[in-house]
């Protein structure tokens, strides 16, 4: 069975110089000269809006200007003319978020800069150091190697490796003296 569509419903007549409703919303639509008025008068009260609002000059004045051009684009929608200032605030805020999520969202989606990393050579260096070091301190006495790794690897105090390897605190103290002054010789020597 095909499908009827219904008919438009026919408009009342129109008697001359009566208006309808949308042209009397148009006519009392925020004029142009309004709105440049409105822009020499506000302008800079406007701009102080967007500025508590915003961090930089720059988008204030892009979200100001946007504002007018947006306000100016829709004023046949403006009825009331004293309104129109109520408008263009509520636009400025609105821009401004809108701009504030803008840049929130730009920098999560920024990439992470790489940390700060040794070049190669400096990589290489330091595996060259690590290596003369231990081969140092395979070089000297098991209590000065015991102590100089407890005292300094293990970050214990004198007092803590005494206790651990059940000595006194002056032997700690001479086997960690010796030890240092070995591992500084072995160090400086010529490989």
């Amino acid at each position: 069975m095909p499908v009827i569509a219904p008919m438009p419903a026919a408009r009342p007549a129109r008697i001359p110089g009566q208006r309808d409703g949308a042209e009397d919303a148009a006519a009392a639509g925020t004029t142009v000269d309004h709105l440049t008025e409105t822009y020499r008068t506000h302008y800079r009260s406007l701009l102080g809006l967007a500025a508590l609002l915003l961090d930089d000059t720059a988008s204030c004045e892009d979200v100001v200007q946007e504002a007018f051009i947006r306000v100016h684009s829709a004023r046949k929608r403006v009825r009331d003319p004293e309104k129109t200032l109520a408008y263009l605030r509520q636009t400025v805020v609105n821009l401004s978020r809108s701009a504030l999520r803008r840049r929130i969202l730009g920098l999560k989606l920024l990439s992470k800069p790489m940390p700060d990393m040794a070049s190669a050579e400096e990589g290489a260096y330091d595996q060259l150091e690590r290596d003369s070091l231990i081969k140092a301190m395979k070089g000297l006495q098991r209590r000065q190697r015991e102590v100089l790794v407890l005292r300094y690897f293990a970050d214990m105090t004198e007092a803590q490796v005494a206790e651990t390897l059940g000595i006194s605190l002056g032997s700690v103290k001479a086997y960690g003296s010796r030890g240092i002054a070995a591992l500084r010789i072995a160090m400086e020597a010529p490989a």
